[in-house]
């Protein structure tokens, strides 16, 4: 005699629960530590503006009065960093790089300005400001690039079929991620005329 085993069809949907438990699980886990790195680059970005924020008086000092040129530069400047600041503390992520764009540019135009003045440049004061403010950039920079980074990551992931079905689901929506300002690809002018 030969015993045929037969599985219970309760087994086998109970099978497929538990593996369809495991997979929305591990889904929305990888959904939440994807978002988690998305919010942690953020946090850096917006830690760099903050230091440039904090830098930008003491520049802005340091060439008013060194150098007196169109007053329209430094109103522009103090308007970008107002703007950060208000953007940081009420506004959405797409407001802060919006505010950070405009930061960028209102800053190359006073770093573009400041070149003319060769006096200004030879003070140590400025160059230990402009050393101070190099090396913000360049975390700026990569902080942002990091963001971006993690941003495109975390937008892929949450694209992908099926896995799209789950973020829709459970809320996961897109993250904004720095592009180039229109016309950054054009170095600013700068006319004393």
């Amino acid at each position: 005699m030969s015993m045929k085993k037969t599985i219970s069809p309760w087994v086998l949907i109970l099978g497929v629960v538990i593996l369809l438990g495991f997979w929305l699980m591990t889904s929305y886990n990888g959904f939440v530590s994807s978002k988690g790195t998305v919010e942690n680059a953020w946090a850096q970005v917006e830690t760099q503006y903050q230091r440039r924020t904090d830098l930008i008086p003491n520049l802005v000092s340091t060439v008013k009065g060194a150098a007196s040129f169109e007053q329209d530069t430094f109103t522009e400047v103090t308007a970008a960093r107002s703007a950060w600041a208000s953007a940081s503390s009420a506004g959405s992520r797409q407001q802060q790089i919006a505010a950070a764009n405009s930061f960028d540019s209102a800053l190359s135009r006073l770093l573009v300005t400041v070149e003319a003045y060769p006096q200004l440049q030879a003070t140590q004061a400025f160059r230990d400001l402009m050393t101070q403010l190099e090396g913000t950039e360049n975390r700026v920079a990569v902080a942002r690039k990091d963001y971006n980074a993690a941003a495109v990551a975390y937008n892929v992931k949450i694209r992908k079929f099926p896995g799209m079905l789950l973020a829709s689901l459970f809320g996961f929506t897109t993250e904004e991620t720095f592009q180039a300002a229109e016309g950054s690809e054009n170095a600013p002018t700068v006319d004393f005329q």
